[in-house]
Formats: structure tokens, C-alpha cells, sequence
């Protein structure tokens, strides 16, 4: 039975017998083998792995840190939690919230928030500030209403949502029986990557096992880490990774430059495609900026990276969201789709016509 996170991983996390435990039993996602997305990237079968963290509670990673996050706010004396976010956090720290019986307050772009997470905002009952501005702005507002007005901010700037997420490697590891040789993944407002790194880290010490390369992508039109200055209007149909200044850009780099990896860029149709890949090869949905990491993969793939990889190499993507989270962009992919009469006939022909 999963325990959550933080009963399963108290041990090494932020925590003690006061700390009130506010949970709903996030952590324990699959990590799913991938032998058809292995084969069409020209790469040994039992290669790639797929951390689905779309199984979290509110559909995405985020649930990991903020149960860390809203546990020690409760414990500090907390009264409202505060966030900025392209969505996942607002959903994740809205419905924390809702369980712990906290005010909670959003700070959100006007505009640029997929549906699926404003839908969870709105249903747990967050305050919803809409910015007009992209989400580098609402961090500041959300940093200033934290040091002034008294909430509790728990973006990942707040190090218990570090230490939370951390534990998505401890999980990796623990079902590769070690870590893997590789690990890819979406980079946006970078905390996820520098969480993992801090977790291998972690694994490294405690058992001496060896430490992946950590290859971190960004979208084309919002890589402040690879161009290595921000961008003041990011772009990407990747909304979630929609940052031109990660608050945790400098440890994201000193994850790529320790474990020997990279941080890329990889650009919006890649990234489409790598998404629709997932679901046509492995019946996994997720959100577009989780395809980022399987888009880079695909890239050092056809560069060369692997060649002549034995079946012992293991890759691991990191899927940091469901798909649900964004309804919308499927309906702008080719598909079939054909309005009927109500008989068996035209079914038949539509079907023999479509064979």
C-alpha cells in the first residue's frame, strides 16, 4: 500500500514527530519499460524507461515537494501558501491546501495556463490571481506577497519542495535495482532536475552506486539555460515549461556539468512528436512539456549518443504531467474522426473505406 512520500522516505527528508503530515498518498508511480519507443529509436528494447508522474494525485510531480512543502508550512504556523505557476503548482498546491485547511493563493499568467490546470485551481478553491505578464513576473509578485503579507511560498525556491521531489530518484532506483545510466527530462523553472540530481546524489552516498548523466531540454523558444541568458517573452506550446528565468537555474547547471550531462533545446515540433510517439507506441498521455526529455532523447539518439549500446544500458524519462492536464492540444493533431448516420451499413463502409 502506498504510503505517501513522506512516511515512506522520512528517513531522509525535513521532517519530525511534529510535523503535521498533510498527504494524498502521492509518490509510488510506475516506472513503465518501453520496448516499442526502445526499437524506433534504434536503441537496445529493454533500454528506456518511462517514470509516469502523471499517476501523482493532481497529475503531476509537483505533488512530491508540495506534500513536503505544505506539511512544514502547517508545522510553522502557517495561515495561506502562496505560488506562481504555469499551472501544475497552482493545482498541486491548491488541492495541499484544500487538505491541510489552508488559504491558498495563485498567481498565474493571464492566459497562458492550460485548461486542465485551471480546472483544478478553481475546483479546489484557490484564490486565482491572473498576471498580466508571463510567469517570471508572477514569481516576483509571489516572492514579495510571501516576505510581506506573511504566506507561505511554496514554489520550488522553498527547499522543502526540493528535498520532496528528490525522492522521484530514490523511487528510479529503486525499481532499476540501481541508477540509470542516463536520465531525461522536461526543464523548466528547473527545480524537478535539480531535485533528481540531489536524490542520486543521495543514493550515491548512502550505497555507492553510480550516478546517471542528468540531460535536462528546454523548448526552442524558452532556453535561458542553454542560451545562457534569460528570455524576456518565452515561447513554446509546452506551457508548463514556458520560463525565461528558472529560479533554479544555477543548480540545474551544476546537475548538467557534475553528472557529465547537457541541458538542450529542442523545438515545439519535436516535441509534438515525441508526444504523439508516446501515445501511439507505448499508450502513454502526457502533457506536451513532458515530451521535451523523450524529444531530446530522440535527438542524441539519431546523433549517434548510443551507439553500439549494450542491452545493459538504461535510459529514464521523467513524464512530469498527464495529459488531461492539457485537453486542448490534441484536437490540433491529424486524426481521424467522421460524423455518421446511426446503420450498420455506413458503418461498414466507413470502416472498409478506413482499413
Amino acid at each position: 500500500m502506498n504510503q505517501g512520500v513522506i512516511e515512506r522516505y522520512r528517513a531522509f527528508l525535513p521532517v519530525s514527530e511534529k510535523t503535521p503530515v498533510v498527504s494524498l498518498l502521492e509518490g509510488s508511480t510506475p516506472l513503465l519499460p518501453a520496448p516499442r519507443l526502445s526499437r524506433e529509436l534504434g536503441l537496445p528494447e529493454a533500454a528506456v524507461w518511462l517514470k509516469l508522474e502523471g499517476m501523482n494525485p493532481t497529475g503531476s510531480f509537483k505533488d512530491r515537494g508540495m506534500t513536503v512543502a505544505v506539511s512544514k508550512a502547517l508545522e510553522e504556523g502557517a495561515r495561506a501558501v502562496v505560488c506562481a505557476s504555469t499551472g501544475n503548482t497552482a493545482a498541486s498546491a491548491a488541492a495541499y491546501a484544500a487538505r491541510a485547511g489552508l488559504r491558498c493563493v495563485v498567481l498565474l499568467p493571464d492566459g497562458a495556463v492550460a485548461a486542465g490546470k485551471l480546472a483544478q485551481s478553481i475546483v479546489h478553491g484557490a484564490e486565482i490571481v491572473a498576471i498580466r505578464g508571463n510567469f517570471d513576473r508572477a514569481l516576483e509578485l509571489a516572492r514579495q506577497a510571501s516576505s510581506e503579507l506573511g504566506l507561505a511560498l511554496v514554489n520550488s525556491v522553498n527547499p522543502y519542495r526540493i528535498q520532496g521531489q528528490k525522492t522521484g530518484a530514490f523511487e528510479v532506483a529503486e525499481a532499476l535495482g540501481r541508477p540509470p545510466d542516463y536520465q531525461f527530462m522536461p526543464v523548466g523553472n528547473a527545480g524537478n532536475i535539480t531535485a533528481y540530481w540531489a536524490g542520486y546524489r543521495e543514493i550515491a552516498t548512502r550505497h555507492g552506486l553510480g550516478l546517471p548523466k542528468m540531460m535536462g531540454f528546454q523548448a526552442w523558444g524558452a532556453a535561458p539555460l542553454v542560451l545562457g541568458r534569460p528570455v524576456a517573452e518565452p515561447k513554446t506550446i509546452a506551457t508548463a515549461i514556458r520560463i525565461g528565468r528558472p529560479a533554479s537555474g544555477e543548480q540545474a547547471l551544476r546537475a548538467r556539468d557534475e553528472s557529465g550531462g547537457m541541458i538542450g533545446r529542442v523545438k515545439d515540433a519535436e516535441i509534438l512528436r515525441a508526444y504523439r510517439m508516446l501515445a501511439r507506441l507505448e499508450g502513454v498521455f502526457c502533457e506536451p512539456s513532458s515530451a521535451a526529455g523523450v524529444a531530446g532523447l530522440a535527438s542524441e539518439a539519431k546523433a549517434g549518443r548510443f551507439k553500439g549500446a549494450g542491452p545493459e544500458l538504461r535510459i529514464v524519462c521523467i513524464l512530469t504531467g498527464h495529459g488531461l492536464k492539457d485537453p486542448d492540444t490534441p484536437k490540433s493533431l491529424p486524426h481521424k474522426w467522421t460524423t455518421a448516420k446511426a446503420d450498420f451499413a455506413t458503418l461498414k463502409k466507413i470502416l472498409g473505406r478506413n482499413g
